[in-house]
């Protein structure tokens, strides 16, 4: 699974979701700030995700070994607000509130979930096309 970061804005750091080099989603996330718990997306780089059963997600896939970072959750979300850290996934960009985000949230995470329906953990690669 690839995440292609393609645009940093003060709205968040919006992306593309790949599974076996297609496109199938898009995904936001905290713009980059240093990496700091909760306000920033994570660092470029490779990641094993695991799934887990979030007490406020249900049945997710958490980011891990993410230095100095925990809990960093793929979950349903619309705005960068919405984040806390985490990688939002949806269908679609646009704007809620006034303010640029991802729509179709529910059915994108769906797909995801969908797509790795008898996968435990696998391997995250962000990979980053615009600059901070």
């Amino acid at each position: 699974m690839v995440i292609k970061r393609m645009a940093s804005t003060v709205a968040g750091m919006f992306g593309v979701l790949l599974y076996q080099g297609v496109p199938f989603a898009l995904t936001l996330e905290r713009e980059w700030k240093n990496n700091q718990k909760n306000i920033s997306c994570i660092p470029p780089g490779g990641y094993k995700c695991q799934r887990i059963k979030s007490h406020k997600f249900g049945d997710t896939f958490e980011v891990m070994d993410v230095l100095g970072r925990s809990h960093i959750l793929f979950h349903k979300g619309n705005l960068q607000d919405d984040s806390h850290g985490c990688i939002l996934i949806g269908e679609q960009y646009g704007n809620l509130y006034g303010k640029p985000g991802v729509l179709a949230s529910r059915k994108g995470f769906s797909e995801f979930m969908n797509k790795l329906k008898n996968v435990d953990s696998f391997q995250l690669t962000i990979m980053e096309e615009v600059n901070k």
